[in-house]
């Protein structure tokens, strides 16, 4: 399954390059419930894609992310207030004498400020990072369908719930953040032929068993590590990912959300020790996708069939 990937998130350049439109009023009111207390994750590069826009447009996002930033930013340091001063007394109790309370008390002060600063210094820095383009699954992206015939690119959750299904669905089947090429018609039909999406990317992550990286079986009594994989095309592209997306309504609560399409890695995927993969889909396919024909499910295998075929090369992720 694909954990986690690099997602473009510069509208100006879906715009520039697909001309696709960007949903403004959904963006609006995505970050406008955040603001208003909704439990909503957002990558930086994402956030910070609007923070330099600098139109009028983006205006209201901008606000809506500068303020949350701003709160953002006096809870980390309120929370570096109160660790810095459990850390002295910690170190102050141990002088005297040491006691569980005390090491404990030092361990996870010191972890926390750790974190917080950690945190504090990505809400202040101006230059970007690959890893600020990386989404999982409860992040929110930019995906482009279509509407009355225009590309359109709209905030999405990575972990699709289909329309007409509960709420309590997210815990009970946490991996819908990817649909797997073998199920479409079964768990996907709701969207599948229906509603269809790409997010463009030039990386993903897999959880790896590190033996299997390593190429071995496991040693007697050894135990199974989990290593996180870098997996980048090459040569270096953006890739035109297939998803599928749901919008579910209930109780008062719009929410967008969508899934990758996954399915039989390629040889140098599977070599590395993981058994899926994302579907890039050729550019020349992408209006055929995203305006599917449901009486025509084979035109739509064909295209995640006639795919991208790039090597994947992987490396550790830092």
């Amino acid at each position: 399954m694909c954990y986690s990937a690099q997602v473009w998130q510069a509208y100006q350049d879906y715009v520039r390059r697909f001309g696709a439109e960007i949903s403004i009023r959904d963006f609006v009111e995505l970050y406008a419930s955040r603001e208003n207390g909704a439990k909503i994750k957002t990558a930086k590069a994402m956030d910070d894609a609007f923070l330099r826009a600098g139109t009028p447009e983006a205006n209201e996002i901008t606000r809506s992310i500068e303020a949350w930033n701003m709160q953002q930013a006096t809870e980390l340091e309120q929370l570096l207030f109160r660790q810095r001063r459990r850390l002295v007394d910690a170190e102050r109790a141990l002088q005297s004498k040491p006691t569980k309370k005390a090491l404990d008390d030092q361990r996870i002060a010191t972890n926390k400020i750790d974190w917080a600063k950690g945190k504090l210094a990505d809400l202040r820095r101006n230059t970007p990072e690959d890893r600020d383009r990386r989404i999982f699954p409860g992040v929110y992206a930019p995906v482009m369908v279509m509407e009355e015939g225009r590309r359109v690119i709209k905030p999405m959750r990575y972990q699709c719930r289909p329309a007409g299904k509960p709420a309590f669905y997210d815990t009970k089947y946490p991996g819908t953040y990817n649909a797997r090429r073998d199920n479409l018609e079964g768990f996907w039909k709701g969207q599948f032929g229906r509603t269809h999406g790409v997010i463009v990317c030039n990386a993903f992550y897999e959880n790896v068993s590190r033996h299997k990286v390593e190429g071995r079986e496991l040693s007697e009594g050894e135990a199974e590590q989990n290593v996180i994989l870098e997996f980048k095309p090459q040569p270096r592209q953006e890739m035109l990912i297939a998803c599928l997306y749901s919008h579910w309504q209930g109780d008062g609560e719009s929410l967008w959300s969508f899934a990758a399409i996954t399915d039989e890695p390629p040889q140098e995927v599977l070599a590395a020790g993981h058994d899926r993969c994302i579907i890039p889909i050729k550019e020349d396919a992408l209006d055929a996708w995203l305006s599917p024909d449901q009486g025509n499910l084979a035109a739509l295998y064909a295209i995640l069939d006639d795919r991208q075929k790039p090597f994947y090369e992987h490396r550790l992720a830092a």
